[in-house]
């Protein structure tokens, strides 16, 4: 755990000092976090979850259209155990419609949605013993909406969004909230 909270610390200070940078290409960096929420089956064998975020984006000047690759990782905890968990690490490659507002607002509200590739793996410990999965790759699709706050090259994002993961059987459902800062764009 220390070793990512590091690694989240360097690519925070990263981002604030490559952001000018960004800000006159367009791109944007995201970092961010939130929790997960489980539905369908998903739900009935575990707990709300937390995640991570990070993600760049370009959307070009005066389009509403642009795209956003982003990586999570996320947990959630099985019912009725206190350490078995599994876990998602996530890629995703989303197109983003961001709506149309005057020049003087601060708040943007936009569209987001793509394919995706989830790895899936349980680990943690019963009362047989340590357990961890083998794990799974899986294609999926998520969709979602949310909104930016802008401050210049700076701003904050509140988001949602709906993923499905095709596993054979009933597929993986959840809705991760997230919410965290973007660096750069324009």
């Amino acid at each position: 755990m220390r070793g990512i909270s590091k690694g989240i610390a360097a690519l925070g200070l990263g981002m604030l000092l490559t952001a000018p940078a960004l800000h006159a290409q367009g791109a944007e960096f995201t970092l961010g976090g939130g929790v997960g929420v489980p539905t369908g089956t998903f739900d009935d064998a575990v707990k709300t979850g937390w995640l991570g975020l990070v993600g760049v984006s370009f959307v070009p000047n005066q389009w509403p259209v642009g795209i956003q690759i982003d990586g999570q990782y996320q947990q959630y905890k099985f019912d009725g155990s206190s350490s078995l968990k599994e876990r998602f690490l996530i890629g995703t490659a989303n197109i983003v419609f961001k709506f149309k507002t005057s020049e003087e607002s601060k708040v943007r509200p936009y569209l987001i949605g793509g394919p995706g590739i989830y790895n899936l793996k349980a680990t943690g410990t019963n009362d047989i013993g340590t357990i961890t999965s083998g794990g799974t790759t899986k294609f999926g699709l998520n969709a979602g909406a949310g909104f930016d706050f802008k401050a210049g090259s700076a701003g904050l994002f509140i988001e949602s969004r709906f993923h499905d993961v095709f596993t054979s059987g009933a597929n993986v459902k959840f809705i991760p909230i997230t919410a965290g800062i973007r660096i750069g764009g324009s």
